[in-house]
């Protein structure tokens, strides 16, 4: 890759310029960026990382062979629309907009386009996000281990169909969410229970941490695992038994088909304002 050109200066843009630096994907001379108007927000990334800004959109886009969407999905509309002259069938367009289908990126931009339509999470930030990838069939085989690459620089990466890029929003998305709520509570009755909050604090996160690694490396089943550690009699069972008595295992099934489900809103909504078919 020669160039990347970044729109959008959030967290997500800010964790692709880490890993892209840490992992040496691309000199950091071939690193731009650029946001609506927030230009305290490029001069930080600039000074920070070594990389380049602008708003003069020429020159962001020139010579770029990978494009990253990464503005605020409401923001989509008219930042994809504003930019659209500068996109070109040789670019590869890289969209961590969550909702906004390729097709829909293609009817704003107003041409057809080589796109890889990814749904990472924050966990990208410490190099750790479970990302999920579909690519439309514009993409080269070139691109496509581009886009691996890119993504493999915050974590892990698995392609699938863009039908399944809903779900995988409601499941891993949002799913550093679902941990910290996990954990907010955990610490609240930690405290409850006479614990400070800081040795709580330590105690989750290993906890936690252990829990995943035993699922990742084991080739038991999580429920297999839960019933090793469920004695008969024992304090697991107290606890676990509770848990079912209101029903959390249905609640986070609950939660997850709804955050799937605004995902597939969000899209749905968009394609509507633009009166194109839905993907």
């Amino acid at each position: 890759m020669k160039k990347i050109a970044i729109v959008g200066a959030g967290s997500m843009a800010e964790a692709f310029i880490s890993g892209i630096l840490e992992n040496e994907l691309i000199d950091r001379k071939n690193v731009w960026v650029t946001n609506h108007s927030n230009q305290n927000r490029l001069r930080d990334l600039e000074e920070r990382y070594g990389i380049r800004s602008t708003y003069n959109l020429q020159t962001l886009f020139e010579n770029a062979d990978i494009v990253i969407l990464s503005m605020k999905p409401k923001d989509a509309s008219s930042a994809i629309q504003n930019i659209r002259p500068f996109l070109t069938k040789d670019m590869l367009i890289v969209s961590v907009l969550a909702g906004v289908s390729m097709k829909t990126i293609e009817t704003l931009a107003g041409k057809p386009l080589a796109i890889a339509r990814s749904m990472p999470n924050t966990s990208a930030a410490v190099g750790k996000s479970a990302t999920a990838i579909a690519v439309n069939h514009r993409v080269s085989e070139n691109q496509l281990e581009m886009t691996k690459k890119l993504f493999e620089t915050v974590g892990l990466v698995t392609f699938v169909e863009e039908t399944q890029l809903d779900a995988v929003t409601g499941l891993s998305g949002s799913g550093p969410a679902y941990i910290y709520y996990l954990i907010e509570t955990m610490e609240k009755s930690a405290v409850e229970i006479g614990l400070e909050k800081q040795i709580a604090k330590e105690l989750i996160v290993q906890t936690l941490i252990g829990a995943a690694e035993m699922v990742k490396n084991s080739s038991k089943s999580p429920k297999q695992l839960r019933r090793e550690v469920t004695s008969p009699g024992g304090t697991t069972e107290a606890g676990i038994r509770v848990l079912e008595e209101h029903g959390v295992q249905e609640a986070f099934i609950s939660c997850i088909k709804a955050a799937a489900e605004q995902s597939k809103r969000m899209g749905d909504a968009l394609c509507s304002q633009l009166q194109v078919g839905k993907t």
